[in-house]
């Protein structure tokens, strides 16, 4: 029985030991590289960060705010045919306030929390970036522009953004709403899960079954063609089946013993031999007939 007490402990230590290091905060890991780029060895990466600069039209810094934003496919559940999520999908702060974000990735795949439209003379290409390998975390600070502006927020890895992870920020009363913010906006595109697939099959054989007699109805007028040679063989065929004729034997003898393969490879080689010698007599006649205009006179 002690034994067995034991045990139990030492499980019961070991996992609230894993429990406690359930994220890795790579905060303190992170290298800076200049203009605002911090990166690590363990993937977690900042762009753009800007602590201290104030953007042009702001006096000082409205407000001081910090945010925890989580991402993972758990927060996608509650938006039928999404994968994955933020846990908030619309953040809204007061131009000229200087913004942390503390971003933890829930999954173990890459994610990202990508603003745009930010001004490109303070944040290069525009953006500001936290990137984490996950489950981590990272955080990273900025400060927002004025002016009333609504920003995409998402996550750029492949699919991630069409699968839901997308938001938006708006600075002031913001400029609009963006489309296909899950639970915020209509999607562009919506999906449909009203139908059954008995009900959305025989929707699609009524119109393929409809099709063909759309395009008979919609066939235009046939355009008069002009009458075609009532002569079965025409000259050229006459001038091919001559020419086979009298390559026959010489083919017959060259492809005698090869393979398929190796017919078809030697008949090549023969086109590309013929193609390079009507260039070679192309090019000389082309010579002659220049060297022939440049030839001066006699008497002029």
């Amino acid at each position: 029985m002690v034994k067995l007490l034991s045990a139990g402990a030492l499980v019961f230590l070991f996992s609230t030991s894993v429990l406690a290091v359930e994220y890795e905060d790579h905060d303190g890991m992170l290298m800076d590289h200049g203009d605002g780029h911090l990166m690590d060895m363990a993937g977690g990466m900042v762009m753009g960060q800007n602590t201290s600069t104030l953007p042009g039209g702001c006096d000082s810094i409205a407000e001081t705010k910090e945010i925890t934003v989580h991402a993972g496919h758990k927060y996608a559940e509650k938006f039928p045919g999404r994968m994955f999520a933020f846990d908030t999908q619309e953040f809204n702060f007061k131009p000229c306030t200087k913004l942390t974000v503390h971003f933890i990735n829930d999954d173990n795949v890459r994610h990202q929390w990508m603003m745009h439209g930010l001004p490109k003379y303070l944040y290069p290409k525009g953006m500001f970036h936290l990137e984490i390998s996950g489950p981590a975390k990272i955080s990273g600070t900025l400060i927002l522009p004025p002016g009333d502006k609504t920003y995409l927020v998402h996550c750029d890895i492949a699919q991630h953004m069409e699968k839901g992870m997308k938001a938006q920020l708006k600075v002031g009363k913001g400029d609009g709403d963006l489309p296909s913010i899950p639970g915020v906006t209509a999607y562009v595109i919506p999906d449909d899960y009203k139908g059954s697939l008995p009900t959305v099959m025989a929707d699609v054989s009524a119109a393929a079954e409809a099709a063909p007699a759309a395009v008979v109805a919609n066939k235009p007028a046939p355009v008069s063609q002009p009458p075609k040679e009532d002569s079965i063989i025409s000259g050229v065929t006459v001038i091919g089946l001559v020419i086979g004729l009298l390559l026959a034997p010489f083919l017959a003898k060259k492809f005698k013993g090869m393979s398929i393969s190796e017919v078809v490879a030697t008949i090549f080689d023969m086109l590309r031999t013929g193609i390079e010698l009507v260039v070679k007599l192309l090019s000389r006649l082309v010579k002659l007939i220049i060297s022939n205009k440049n030839k001066i006179l006699p008497g002029s």
